[in-house]
């Protein structure tokens, strides 16, 4: 069974920064392609971004100012999110790429104009 655990939301000023972080156990990690989902209130779960081996994808919305890692001795892919805006406001969440294991808690990224 594997579990997916988000952690590094906040409440941030428009043009702050974070950095989310998402840790996996039990599962193959370092085998799969990973990626960021986020979902805000009344709509569907978006990809935000997504690492496939040595290569990033990433929203229109979000290029230039989020950037995709991942550190496979530690099971763990981070998101470094700069100049936030408003419209970032979202849970944000982390799985396969394409989604395919259980969805963790998420983690809410709240930010203020």
């Amino acid at each position: 069974q594997v579990r997916l655990a988000e952690s590094g939301g906040g409440l941030v000023q428009a043009g702050g920064s974070l950095r989310l972080s998402c840790a996996a156990s039990g599962g193959r990690f370092s085998l799969n392609a990973m990626g960021w989902y986020r979902q805000a209130p009344g709509t569907q779960r978006e990809l935000v971004a997504a690492i496939i081996g040595q290569s990033t994808n990433y929203a229109d919305s979000v290029k230039g100012r989020f950037t995709i890692s991942r550190d496979n001795a530690k099971n763990t892919v981070y998101l470094q999110m700069n100049s936030l805006k408003p419209e970032d406001t979202a849970v944000y969440y982390c799985n396969t790429y394409p989604s395919s294991w259980a969805w963790g808690q998420g983690t809410q990224v709240t930010v203020s104009s």
